[in-house]
């Protein structure tokens, strides 16, 4: 009888085991089988991030590359007058052309009576008789001129000053003697203290305008135009546009000089 029952509980262990395995086996298979949908789905989600970003960083290009152009469009179009950049001495002069009327033919833009300007405008210089460019500083309270080189002298117990330019065409220097008028302190930005230039009186024309006005002396060989003009010409006979440059031209064949020395 023992032997039955020993024989009968052995049997009846037996399967409980098998189907304790088969029950393990089964649980594991879905255990793997969940994990792999979780992985799936994970992998799924990470590769739609992915292509949610590379869209993203496409576009910021695309936006940081529009900025970019925009900043630079901008600056070119808003740059400041009274920041003159360094450049190269020489700066070819166009020729003038001659017309019937011995005049260049150019309209001339008026408001309230009072020519239109650009930022940059061809002069006329008398002495020495030639065209130069120069930078329209309404910034700028007195007009300035280049000189290379400068002395002060005496004749006949009046002061006067010698000084050099620079011809636009050739590049070669040429000398200017004029009765020195006085002595001007300028205040440069981010100067401490004022420095001090003499003054000459030269006629220029620019347009229709046609003046003779003290120039501070100076050395503009770092700047690419030789004379500014300031608001000692500008004054209740100009308005400039900053957008705008070159729009007027002079007389070929401006009025002499009249007293000037």
């Amino acid at each position: 009888m023992r032997l039955i029952i020993s024989h009968f509980f052995q049997s009846h262990l037996t399967t409980a085991i098998l189907i304790l395995f088969s029950l393990l086996a089964l649980s594991a298979c879905n255990n793997e089988n969940i994990n792999e949908k979780k992985l799936s789905e994970r992998e799924a989600s990470i590769h739609a991030r992915e292509a949610e970003l590379a869209t993203l960083f496409s576009e910021l290009a695309a936006q940081k590359e529009s900025l970019e152009s925009e900043q630079a469009k901008t600056h070119k179009d808003n740059e400041p007058l009274n920041a003159e950049t360094p450049q190269p001495d020489c700066l070819p002069v166009p020729a003038i052309e001659n017309t019937s009327s011995g005049k260049i033919e150019a309209p001339l833009e008026k408001i309230d009576n009072k020519i239109v300007l650009g930022n940059r405008e061809y002069v006329y210089l008398d002495p020495p008789g030639l065209e130069l460019t120069a930078r329209i500083d309404t910034g700028a309270r007195t007009s300035s001129l280049n000189a290379m080189t400068l002395m002060e002298f005496e004749r006949d117990g009046k002061p006067y000053v010698k000084f050099t330019i620079r011809n636009p065409q050739t590049g070669e220097p040429i000398e200017i003697t004029r009765r020195l008028r006085r002595i001007a302190k300028i205040k440069e930005r981010g100067d401490r203290e004022a420095q001090e230039r003499p003054v000459v009186k030269m006629r220029v024309t620019v347009g229709s305008i046609n003046e003779l006005i003290d120039f501070t002396l100076e050395n503009r060989s770092k700047f690419k135009h030789q004379v500014l003009i300031g608001r000692n010409l500008l004054r209740d006979l100009a308005i400039v546009d900053v957008s705008r440059s070159y729009l007027t031209k002079k007389f070929e064949n401006p009025i002499p000089e009249n007293s000037t020395k």
